[in-house]
């Protein structure tokens, strides 16, 4: 039998990708001296598809081989291994798309054959095991550092983000991922673990470990098709929280309402961006009576910020795929209609694809957060 990650399979013309594995070690003396093996020409002739999954949340980004096994001769490779890609064109510099864990392996046919996936972040260790813990008098900003410390990690923190005050807040019996969840969805934020880094990013900014991601232009001539979507379920135009004032006599209930900017000025974006707009009186009222008017007011921009990103999806196959396209990537579209190409957009998810037709990008784009102003009542 031969282990397709590890055997030499012959050899055949330059690929649009390289692979290099790195195995796992389970003696601690053997894990320092491993080494790195380029498996580009042992894998190229059993290649069928190869899928690069870009994401912005926290969701790991994946990487999926599709390899012919008509032979028979292939061994299911061993879960653990480490496998770095790079994809791109022929005639140009590959780009790195990262590092993978191999956690699943699947056999099917016929045809036969054998599908290995593996994802940036290895969700079977530490992150996942419940754990108890307190925190106080801190910021948002030490407590993710804390968490991507105890994980092996380096952490990037929005700077929008990391100076959140935290009176105290408690771990309980909860995993890593199920906390960091919890408390990325109180404060607007999304989680991302990408090249040994948690991040903790506000969506739509387009700032990714704590860099500008650079715009991108795209053209319909670029596209090899796509979808725009308006769902008038999900387009409300205010949002409303509650807060208790304990600093009254007697507790209040107070509340902060954050409602769509009336536009001062008519042009064609403006009409693009009205266009997604709820009806005027369709307000979203949050459940949860916060305990502060700041807290308050963190959760009703994290809901608006949320309805806007989705008050419309648009998404695109682009026939020559781009590697300079990325999740966080701004997008300036031409040659669609004037509601989706005055439309700020951002990339949420990018699938890069290679196989006997060539090399493909899917992006899902949602709308620019920073495209759409509100103002707030009292």
């Amino acid at each position: 039998m031969i282990d397709v990650l590890t055997q030499d399979l012959g050899r055949t013309s330059v690929p649009l990708f390289t692979l290099k594995l790195k195995q796992k070690q389970h003696d601690p003396q053997q894990a320092q001296k491993q080494q790195v093996k380029d498996i580009t020409y042992d894998i190229a002739p059993r290649l069928i598809a190869l899928t690069v999954t870009d994401n912005r949340g926290f969701e790991a980004d994946t990487l999926t081989l599709t390899l012919d096994d008509a032979d028979g001769k292939i061994q299911m490779p061993q879960r653990g291994n480490e496998v770095s890609v790079a994809i791109g064109r022929l005639g140009e510099l590959l780009t790195n798309m990262g590092t993978f864990t191999i956690d699943q392996v699947t056999h099917r046919g016929t045809p036969d054959q054998v599908v290995v996936t593996g994802r940036s972040v290895d969700f079977r260790g530490n992150m996942n095991s419940p754990k108890e813990w307190s925190w106080h008098d801190t910021t948002l900003g030490e407590v993710v550092k804390d968490i991507a410390w105890r994980n092996s990690l380096s952490a990037s923190v929005a700077p929008a983000l990391a100076n959140i005050k935290i009176a105290h807040i408690d771990q309980s019996n909860e995993s890593d991922i199920g906390f960091l969840t919890r408390l990325a969805t109180r404060n607007g934020a999304e989680i991302a673990v990408k090249s040994g880094t948690l991040i903790f990013l506000v969506p739509g900014m387009c700032v990714r470990g704590g860099k500008v991601v650079p715009s991108v232009t795209i053209t319909r001539s670029d596209g090899d098709s796509h979808e725009f979507t308006l769902a008038d379920r999900a387009a409300y135009s205010g949002v409303v929280a509650h807060w208790q004032d304990t600093r009254t006599p007697k507790a209040q209930t107070k509340q902060v309402k954050l409602t769509r900017k009336t536009a001062t000025t008519s042009n064609e974006k403006q009409e693009a961006t009205d266009y997604t707009a709820g009806s005027k009186d369709n307000i979203y009222t949050l459940p949860t009576t916060y305990s502060s008017k700041d807290e308050a007011m963190r959760a009703a921009e994290a809901q608006w910020q949320d309805i806007q990103r989705n008050a419309a999806k648009f998404t695109l196959t682009l026939a020559q795929g781009r590697t300079d396209i990325s999740a966080e990537s701004p997008v300036y579209v031409s040659g669609f209609k004037d509601a989706i190409n005055n439309t700020p957009w951002v990339i949420k998810k990018v699938t890069h694809g290679i196989d006997s037709n060539g090399f493909i990008s899917k992006l899902e784009l949602e709308v620019r957060v920073d495209g759409v102003k509100y103002e707030v009542q009292e």
